[in-house]
């Protein structure tokens, strides 16, 4: 197996079906889905075992009670689910374009972890999406999403797909190679070796953290957020706190600070 998908997901089965669409839409098969559960209701199960007889390989669903915003932990028991050496982090409400998989694995290199983005859609694309839309590839055109509530603006030029335009844009963007949730791959071996993500962050930057002690690992990014394209879908964050994303932003100081490496509150509590 090439690799892994882990998608997290909570209570959204409506854009989660509409990403496991996109995945079944994929140029490359040879992959597996982890599905990171934080505490969804059996509506998720059900989901799950509707689309995982359609794909080459069965779905894995890693899921705990629901304890409130748990995602650093659910990840954690994820990442020892995969059965590839080659992981791709997303979530549950990011439609990958039918290469996405293909292209994090054309730029995976040893030493390194891919930086993707993604194209934020309002709340009314979100809705009118479907799964004609998706197999059909017309929620990637800019003609269609124009049509249907996205302002014409810069942003659209992530979606063109001219190689010469993406690497160039790949180069001049003043966008900084982190470690994304959204759109990241890695290797496992490299997630092992600082722990996996701590289990102490919140909402706010618990990607990005990862990513900075991946750095002081001596791990280094490359940038592709124009090569590998997923949509995101509008949704609410009830579960965010100015004052959580405060104390993740201390710890992320600390760390880049004294070049911490691994966390103690990681995924080896689970092996």
């Amino acid at each position: 197996m090439k690799l892994s998908v882990i998608i997290t997901t909570y209570n959204s089965e409506t854009w989660l079906k509409k990403v496991l669409f996109g995945y079944l839409n994929q140029t490359e098969t040879d992959f597996e889905i982890v599905i990171a559960d934080d505490g969804s209701t059996p509506k998720t199960k059900q989901l799950i075992a509707e689309f995982s007889p359609k794909f080459k390989h069965q779905i894995v669903h890693v899921w705990h009670e629901d304890q409130g915003f748990q995602k650093c932990k659910i990840l954690n028991k994820a990442i020892l689910k995969t059965s590839a050496n080659y992981l791709l982090f997303t979530d549950g409400d990011c439609i990958p374009r039918e290469d996405f998989v293909a292209t994090h694995l054309k730029h995976q290199e040893e030493g390194f972890f891919l930086s993707g983005g993604y194209f934020k859609l309002p709340m009314t694309t979100s809705k009118l999406i479907e799964k004609e839309d998706i197999l059909s590839k017309n929620c990637f055109n800019l003609f269609w999403l124009a049509k249907n509530g996205v302002t014409t603006n810069f942003k659209l030029t992530k979606l063109i797909r001219f190689k010469p335009f993406i690497l160039f844009m790949n180069w001049i963007t003043p966008t900084k190679k982190t470690f994304n949730g959204h759109n990241t791959s890695c290797y496992k071996s490299d997630l092992i070796a600082v722990n996996g993500f701590n289990e102490d962050m919140q909402y706010g930057g618990l990607d990005r953290e990862i990513g900075e002690r991946m750095f002081n690992l001596g791990i280094r990014a490359k940038q592709i957020r124009y090569a590998a394209i997923c949509l995101h879908l509008e949704h609410s964050r009830a579960y965010y706190s100015k004052e959580k994303f405060y104390e993740n932003l201390k710890i992320r100081e600390y760390n880049i600070k004294n070049k911490v490496i691994t966390t103690k509150n990681g995924l080896n509590q689970y092996v």
